[in-house]
């Protein structure tokens, strides 16, 4: 009679049906243990976790409008920034008369002489004397419309002054020549459009001959630049009121005042 053990062994050592053996040893048991961390879920991967993830992307691409306006600027407002930059940094630059102590400090007594010759209360006063001593109809004709082109130029250089009210520079001096409530302002610069007008003016209604007339041309050169050199005005302020000036003298040639549009004005 075979004991209960062989009995056991052999049982548990049977072939089956498709004749493999089965074994139940300890092997198994580890397999399946090893297996478990498998099934686990990570941190990552639970809903709570998920959820929190995609509530925290939801709000990052909700952004308001203002805050997402702020993060992607226009490309005109940084082209206005890095122009306003440029011109700040070139204008300092060029300020070389600005103080008696600057790399070109002595010469600024002379960028102060050309800054007279450019003002408008001596080119008013010396266009009101010579139209008083004119004999001839035709100098009295280009000199009334001399005086108006100037008078014209101060009422709209301190109009622009007044609507943009741009300050001068921060290495300018107050010490100008007879200056008035708008020249506190910069923008833009009034010797400027009157060195431009006032060539202009005179190399087309004055009979000049070549070397005079590049001598018009370098003091309007020369005017225009005195502006940075000294510190009044930015780059800018220059190169704006240059155009400007050449813009106001076909206004006046445009509106040019003759015997025959008012003849009550030249009978006086």
């Amino acid at each position: 009679m075979p004991s209960p053990r062989i009995s056991r062994a052999a049982n548990s050592a049977s072939p089956n049906a498709n004749g493999r053996f089965e074994f139940m040893s300890l092997l198994t048991n580890k397999t399946s243990v090893s297996d478990q961390p498998s099934v686990r879920l990570r941190t990552s991967d639970s809903p709570v976790h998920r959820k929190d993830s995609n509530s925290s992307s939801s709000q990052q691409q909700q952004l308001p409008e203002e805050d997402c306006m702020k993060l992607n600027p226009s490309f005109l407002g940084i082209a206005l920034r890095s122009l306003l930059a440029v011109d700040l940094w070139l204008s300092k630059k060029m300020g070389v008369c600005a103080r008696e102590g600057s790399s070109w400090g002595s010469a600024r007594p002379m960028m102060k002489l050309v800054e007279i010759s450019g003002h408008g209360i001596p080119w008013i006063a010396g266009t009101i004397y010579c139209l008083y001593r004119s004999d001839s109809s035709a100098g009295r004709e280009v000199i009334l419309n001399l005086l108006f082109a100037l008078l014209l130029d101060i009422i709209l250089v301190g109009v622009v002054k007044g609507i943009v009210k741009r300050r001068r520079p921060s290495q300018n001096r107050m010490d100008m020549f007879a200056t008035f409530s708008v020249d506190k302002y910069s923008f833009p610069s009034g010797h400027a459009t009157r060195a431009a007008m006032v060539s202009r003016f005179m190399l087309n209604h004055l009979v000049l001959a070549v070397p005079v007339r590049i001598l018009v041309m370098l003091w309007a050169i020369v005017v225009s630049l005195s502006r940075v050199m000294l510190g009044r005005h930015n780059v800018t302020d220059v190169l704006f009121g240059f155009f400007m000036g050449h813009m106001q003298y076909s206004l006046v040639e445009y509106f040019w005042l003759s015997p025959n549009t008012l003849p009550a004005l030249f009978k006086i």
